[in-house]
């Protein structure tokens, strides 16, 4: 048996019995702990399950958004991490970038070719929503089916069974509870699995919508701004991530509920189908609507509405949205037939007693639990130190009662915090105050010696003329010089002249170089 296991059973145990010896205590978790078979140990098992994995819809949103970053952050840290300069690290950066938008989606797995190309979600996340609620529903009518059938027998055999059917009563009681439980599990996981239900078809067209919106405004147009259509995108990607978030509470709670139908082993050998067919021969097998129907007419009368505080259907808003004691059944039927649990009716008067609410089977049983309300208490708190599993299944864990020298106290809890100071010790305390006389006289007498003290130093060889020397260097400034400027040169114009030609006879013309040098 696991530890934890143990651990509950024995918190339940002691929860309700510190009062009693310590031996009897001992004893009774051993013979719960070591019994085989037993539908008791079964429904305390269920309910340490339920408690450990079960919680408010918040809780479970934070847990799947924490799961879904813990898988994403390996991916991201080495898509950022990638240093890509090849064809084949930018197609494996490609590679790890579509992992990312897959496992961020839902959509499927990286590996599977088929989810990239196109996302099923809405489609498949409709068709698990209605094998969900239709699972659960049918788990809760079998449920319910066997705590009528188990409830007939109880109500037929009170006292004692026939000898001839070999059937312990404690273990029909046992069975009762265990189904009962059951079946408050079951319409817990029923109620949060059909808001999601609603969440989902609201979530369903707000997504149809938004895709439409965003077809109109990018499908005719080649380029659209940016801060027109990357709103819709953040707007679609925001409810793709609550639908994903419905589809994980979805599968959570039909992974509960499947879980749940293990801790039902013990009473189903006990009493298997055909021959529990056979017990009910000759009984009238009621559900609770019918019993409910059957006082329909009952009402608590306006005399005692005088004595007690009785709340009716005329005075309340919505009396089955109270938040009943011992989970809506009645305590009186349970102290007077042996454990034998019914479904109270509200409409017959909910009985207000120091600040609970109280409802019952019957008129008749309502009264006598009016006439002395805390001696019935007091008897349901000792019928749970027998039976533990009563201590969840009627919410006992919520608001204890302990038996001291006969007086049944009420212990209440409540969740609390405190707030520390900043600052617990003032700033403005003056640290060097003392009002101790001889402390003062100590720091006089201190002060009286220290004019007569003289301090003295002595100057050795090694710090003889040193001393600490600064010195302060001027770096060179930045010194800019002119060129000269580019200039052009004065080449000599070449001058050639001919001599002869004019004045001189016989024809002999000379060709006479007049350009000056260039070095003059």
């Amino acid at each position: 048996m696991a530890e934890s296991v143990v651990r509950f059973i024995v918190r339940d145990l002691l929860r309700e019995g510190v009062a009693r010896g310590g031996l009897s205590d001992f004893k009774l978790c051993m013979e719960t702990l070591t019994a085989t078979c037993s539908p008791s140990l079964d429904t305390m098992k269920m309910q340490l399950y339920f408690d450990m994995n079960y919680t408010s819809r918040g809780e479970f949103l934070k847990e799947i958004n924490w799961m879904l970053e813990c898988r994403l952050n390996q991916v991201s840290r080495e898509i950022t991490d990638c240093k890509v300069k090849t064809k084949d690290q930018f197609d494996a950066l490609y590679r790890k970038i579509i992992n990312f938008i897959l496992l961020g989606s839902g959509m499927g797995s990286p590996s599977d070719v088929s989810s990239v190309q196109e996302a099923t979600v809405p489609v498949v996340l409709s068709e698990a929503l209605s094998v969900t609620n239709e699972a659960i529903e049918n788990e809760l009518n079998v449920a319910q089916s066997l705590a009528w059938k188990y409830t007939a027998l109880l109500e037929k055999w009170h006292g004692s069974p026939p000898e001839e059917y070999h059937v312990s009563l404690a273990q029909l009681t046992q069975a009762l509870y265990n189904v009962r439980q059951h079946e408050h599990f079951l319409q817990v996981l029923l109620a949060d699995s059909r808001l999601c239900a609603k969440r989902i078809e609201i979530l369903q067209r707000d997504i149809s919508s938004q895709i439409y919106l965003l077809k109109t405004s990018v499908q005719p147009k080649t380029a659209v701004p940016t801060s027109k259509v990357f709103p819709l995108f953040k707007a679609l990607s925001k409810l793709w991530s609550e639908l994903q978030d419905e589809a994980e509470l979805l599968n959570i709670f039909n992974n509960i509920a499947f879980r749940l139908q293990f801790c039902l082993t013990s009473q189903a050998k006990i009493f298997p189908k055909v021959p529990l067919d056979s017990l009910l021969e000759g009984v009238e097998v009621k559900t609770d609507k019918e019993r409910m129907n059957e006082r329909s007419g009952e009402r608590v009368d306006a005399a005692q509405r005088k004595q007690h505080e009785w709340l009716q259907p005329g005075t309340a808003d919505s009396l089955s949205e109270l938040p009943l004691q011992y989970n809506g059944f009645c305590g009186y039927t349970l102290v007077n037939k042996d454990g034998l649990i019914l479904p109270g009716n509200p409409y017959i008067g909910v009985l207000k007693h120091k600040g609970k609410m109280y409802v019952f089977h019957s008129e008749e049983a309502g009264l006598k639990f009016a006439c002395s309300p805390d001696y019935f208490i007091a008897l349901v708190a000792e019928k749970a130190k027998s039976s533990p599993e009563l201590i969840q299944l009627l919410k006992l864990h919520q608001t204890p009662f302990h038996e001291q020298e006969g007086k049944t106290l009420l212990v209440s809890k409540s969740e609390s915090c405190t707030q520390t100071e900043v600052h617990p010790v003032a700033t403005d305390i003056l640290k060097s105050y003392e009002w101790n006389e001889w402390e003062l006289r100590r720091s006089a007498i201190k002060l009286a010696d220290l004019q007569t003290t003289a301090t003295k130093s002595t100057q050795t060889y090694l710090s003889h003329m040193r001393r600490e020397n600064a010195t302060q260097t001027w770096l060179p400034k930045e010194v800019a010089c002119q060129s000269k400027r580019d200039g052009e040169t004065g080449v000599p114009k070449p001058q050639v002249f001919l001599a002869g030609l004019r004045g001189c006879g016989g024809g002999r013309v000379e060709k006479v170089n007049l350009t000056r040098s260039i070095h003059e």
